[in-house]
């Protein structure tokens, strides 16, 4: 087993009115001062924002409102946010929604100490040595982030999707309420749940197979959110099941199902240039991809493949052949998607195929114009990247 560190400093409250605990997490954490990051409409008709509020001034918290959030985070408005971080002298931000909240205000958090430009950060061209305290109310499960030390960003300007990960900008606490998610549309629910799925497979697709309770506890969760989430999508207001899934998000994420192991995350690279090019949603995105992916790399780790085919898709493990009992995994997580309303390919995805050009500019950018590989099961070069998105167009 290989050495590993495991941090998750976050304190969660989770359950039924824990957002009535805003201020006082706040206030135990040192904010005196508060940049309210959210969204769109849906925080404000449904009150929650309101709710938040009023717990900050019940605590004698002075803040200030930041609304505008979309799907793939723009770094524009995080450099709004800076602005205003830096003239108001803020000192801690509440992120109000899902992950790209969270990623945004994580982003500004970065940012407003940074002498530089924060998208410097994205380019991984520099390191923050402070950070302003995040805190986050959660109202998508998905992305994870109000566990985990990551951000990702977009930039208009090129279209370019970049990540930064800094242990810094995890998040102080975590309000999660299930009832918040009951509004949710049946789209993002699928997408929020293939999210917290690609989560826990990028790191339990590994060349690492001595992690046994690891790997146990990454095939519960997989099966946990694939239990739950054709249930919540009939039922969406089933408060057992939409408190199964935000909990398995924040546990695929905070990196529990990583430890000791590699993780690839090959998937998620891909992906994001895809949702940097055609603006698509990023769980869409990844289930469109992950199939190629896995086929195009199953040989490096065969009998990981079999393995989750056999203890999470419930297929019948051929002994003779572990190829065949990997591809038989590979269709039925296909079909898991196809039931969810999932995409399984680019056209499916983006509503038509995809250019030779635009698979080529999506792959430079990917690998930063060649001089990079990604993934950790197999280092994956421009050329692997092109292949993949070519057989994910078929």
């Amino acid at each position: 087993m290989k050495n590993f560190t495991y941090y998750a400093p976050t304190q969660v409250e989770f359950g039924k009115q824990s957002e009535n605990k805003a201020g006082k997490l706040v206030k135990k954490f040192g904010g005196t001062n508060v940049l309210v990051h959210y969204g769109g409409g849906s925080v404000v008709r449904s009150g929650l924002l309101d709710i938040i509020c009023k717990s900050l001034e019940e605590q004698n918290i002075k803040y200030t409102l930041l609304g505008g959030v979309v799907p793939n985070p723009r770094v524009s408005l995080v450099r709004e946010g800076i602005e205003i971080c830096r003239k108001e002298n803020i000192d801690f931000i509440v992120a109000v929604g899902g992950g790209s909240t969270i990623d945004s205000s994580k982003a500004i958090a970065a940012g407003t100490n940074y002498e530089g430009d924060v998208w410097t950060l994205y380019r991984h061209e520099d390191r923050i040595k402070s950070a302003i305290p995040v805190g986050v109310v959660l109202t998508i499960p998905a992305a994870g982030s109000e566990m985990s030390d990551a951000s990702v960003i977009t930039n208009e300007d090129g279209g370019l999707k970049k990540d930064y990960c800094d242990s810094l900008l995890r998040p102080k606490f975590a309000i999660m309420n299930p009832e918040h998610t009951f509004t949710l549309p049946e789209w993002q629910t699928a997408c929020g749940a293939t999210d917290i799925m690609m989560h826990t497979m990028e790191r339990y697709f590994s060349n690492d197979d001595d992690m046994d309770v690891t790997n146990v506890v990454a095939e519960a969760i997989l099966k946990v959110v694939m239990e739950h989430a054709p249930i919540v999508l009939a039922e969406p207001e089933n408060y057992h099941s939409r408190a199964q899934i935000m909990w398995a998000g924040s546990l695929a994420h905070n990196d529990l199902t990583g430890c000791g192991n590699d993780g690839d995350w090959a998937t998620h690279n891909i992906e994001h240039e895809l949702s940097g090019m055609f603006d698509v949603s990023h769980g869409a995105g990844l289930a469109a991809i992950w199939p190629s992916w896995a086929r195009y790399t199953r040989h490096q780790n065969i009998n990981r493949f079999a393995r989750f085919a056999v203890n999470v898709m419930g297929v019948t493990n051929n002994f003779k052949s572990a190829e065949e009992t990997a591809e038989l995994g590979i269709r039925a997580m296909e079909k898991f998607y196809t039931s969810i309303g999932m995409p399984i390919n680019i056209k499916q995805l983006v509503g038509r195929n995809v250019t030779d050009a635009e698979i080529e500019e999506m792959a430079d950018k990917c690998t930063n114009g060649n001089t990079m590989t990604v993934g950790g099961l197999i280092k994956l070069t421009k050329e692997d990247i092109i292949n993949i998105y070519k057989l994910a167009n078929e």
